[in-house]
């Protein structure tokens, strides 16, 4: 049922993607923002208490919601809740327009309103890149949000489904991304608490471990494959995060590309000042990054997206069988 599950998802989403302003995401913005107001109270214990009633509390409704329907009513509608539950956590088109935004401008030749196009989807200063850097870092916050869209959800949700949780694994990768995202350091809540943010910070690091690495694997496999072991290797500390460190150095030996050197830090828009992050410049092995790898990169993505469908159509095919 998961492959059917995710095929029929991936084919809603791309024929009528859900907007930004959707009524889930804003019921689940306003839920965060009420834990977070009335858990978070500046102690350690307050922080992981609200961390868990924010991310846990979703994961077990949807749990409950897919053993009511599996046991009680059928697999038909059990079947229909997975492809609901993938429809809202899964999907390209919750960011590919920024992609294919930037991406036209730049071949049109209008490096002024790219940059401009970054800025917004990333909320920093991109006032004097150059073109090279513009599709390095385009390159690199797709791949991150691919990763946290498509594939760190893929994978939570076929772990899950293989123990019998049905779609508990997908609503909760994208219930601890967004909690980390927007509670963690940096995060658009200005107003959590050092405890919050450190704990939120803390278990998103630990679920997007593994994540991770198999969206990595799935980069080499489709892509350059000693290349991007071997980046994946010797240049993951380039990067700032480890769990993205793996993902980026693994893309950039995948398609033979230069990714990391002095990467822009995302700030909120009523921020003054962003600078560079952390690292020490350094640049992975490879060619310097070009318009044309956009397109690469978009290809990676797809195949990766055709590996990880047929391995859930031999997990769905071996549950039946068996």
């Amino acid at each position: 049922m998961s492959f059917f599950a995710t095929l029929i998802a991936l084919l809603l989403e791309q024929a009528r993607p859900l907007d930004r302003g959707n009524p889930v995401y804003a019921a689940v913005r306003a839920w965060v923002q009420w834990v977070s107001r009335n858990l978070d109270a500046g102690q350690r214990h307050h922080g992981r208490l609200a961390w868990c009633v924010a991310v846990l509390l979703p994961t077990a409704l949807a749990l409950g919601v897919d053993w009511l329907l599996s046991y009680l009513v059928g697999w038909p509608l059990a079947m229909v809740w997975n492809v609901v539950v993938l429809y809202v956590t899964l999907g390209f088109r919750q960011f590919s327009h920024h992609f294919t935004r930037i991406r036209d401008a730049l071949e049109s030749g209008d490096e002024a309103q790219a940059r401009q196009y970054l800025a917004d989807w990333q909320q920093v200063q991109a006032d004097d890149l150059p073109r090279s850097e513009i599709v390095r870092h385009v390159i690199e916050y797709s791949v991150l949000a691919a990763h946290r869209h498509v594939f760190g959800v893929l994978a939570c949700y076929s772990i899950g489904s293989a123990l019998g949780l049905g779609p508990a694994g997908a609503v909760f990768y994208r219930m601890a991304e967004f909690v980390g995202r927007v509670l963690g350091p940096g995060g658009r809540m200005a107003d959590a608490s050092a405890a919050m943010q450190r704990a939120a910070s803390a278990a998103w690091s630990a679920i997007d471990w593994l994540p991770a690495r198999l969206t990595a694997v799935s980069f080499a496999a489709v892509g350059n494959f000693e290349q991007a072991i071997d980046n994946w290797r010797f240049q993951t500390q380039l990067f700032p995060n480890d769990d993205d460190g793996v993902i980026l150095a693994a893309t950039a030996g995948a398609i033979d590309i230069r990714l990391g050197g002095a990467a822009l830090r995302a700030r909120s828009a009523a921020a003054d000042e962003a600078g560079p992050l952390d690292g020490d410049g350094s640049t992975t092995p490879g060619r310097d990054p070009e318009v044309g790898h956009l397109r690469s990169v978009v290809g990676l993505v797809w195949r990766s997206v055709v590996v990880w469908m047929l391995l859930l159509a031999l997990l769905t095919l071996a549950r039946l069988l068996g």
